[in-house]
């Protein structure tokens, strides 16, 4: 028995440590997402250890014993003062540690104002995208006109959205190039998971969620819905595939031509 599971335990380590923890990070910001993550890690890991070692030494020091008398404390100050002031001072350095990392993932300001944008429409159970045309505006959309077969609420007579591209669960971006993503939901809230980006963000509805994305390699990356929407939510997922800039504009040209879904 102890030989099976003395197999088992350096089997499991060896796995471990053969295989990355986390998918492979594929945009500018995963790296600072991971360093904090791991940070955070570290601290949590730290202080669990401490406290268990504090239990055991506590237990074993103060048990009791014959003729021992009992302790009685009203508190103490100093202490509640430390056990205040130490997770204040780690929060205030994550939050200092975390704000460059959010700005380039959120601030608009610090975006190409000539960066692609991509509309996202979340819906039960489907992700919805739409591109601009050659024209680079977006038609005008109306709630009222939202149906099966047009979910965005297209109004078709506007000249601006005829040339506009629109895919169900599949979104395709260039490498190494800034993306503007809207982000809104058509129903219920939605979560936008990108997990080799180390991105995840709700979509509510009636807000227009804006962020950014630059992805470091190309590939195809799976979308996840992270957020419970509903009985089908295990199948809302797509795709995202990143490429080089003329594999995406030939890819924008031939979703045009296959025409709207």
């Amino acid at each position: 028995m102890n030989s099976l599971l003395t197999k088992f335990t350096l089997g499991f380590s060896a796995t471990a440590v053969s295989f990355p923890w986390l998918p492979e990070q594929s945009s500018t910001y995963a790296p600072g997402i991971d360093g904090l993550f791991y940070l955070i890690l570290g601290i949590s890991l730290f202080f669990i250890v401490l406290v268990h070692v504090l239990i055991v030494v506590f237990v074993w020091r103060y048990r009791q014993r014959q003729g021992r008398r009992a302790f009685y404390t009203s508190g103490n100050r100093r202490l509640e003062a430390l056990w205040f002031s130490i997770p204040a001072v780690i929060l205030v350095v994550l939050v200092i540690l975390s704000q460059s990392t959010w700005s380039r993932i959120k601030t608009a300001a610090v975006w190409p104002a000539e960066a692609l944008t991509v509309e996202v429409l979340a819906e039960q159970y489907a992700w919805n995208f739409r591109y601009a045309g050659p024209d680079g505006k977006f038609g005008a959309l109306d709630p009222a006109l939202m149906d099966p077969y047009n979910p965005w609420g297209r109004v078709e007579d506007d000249p601006d959205g005829a040339d506009d591209v629109m895919t169900i669960n599949t979104m395709a971006i260039p490498v190494n190039e800034p993306v503007r993503v809207l982000l809104r939901s058509k129903d219920v809230i939605h979560s936008f998971f990108l997990p080799d980006f180390r991105y995840k963000h709700d979509a509510v509805p009636g807000m227009t969620m804006e962020f950014h994305l630059e992805a470091t390699r190309p590939g195809d990356f799976p979308l996840a819905c992270a957020e419970f929407c509903g009985l089908g939510h295990y199948r809302m997922k797509g795709t995202l595939h990143v490429m080089p800039r003329a594999e995406f504009d030939a890819w924008l040209t031939e979703q045009a031509e296959e025409g709207q879904p």
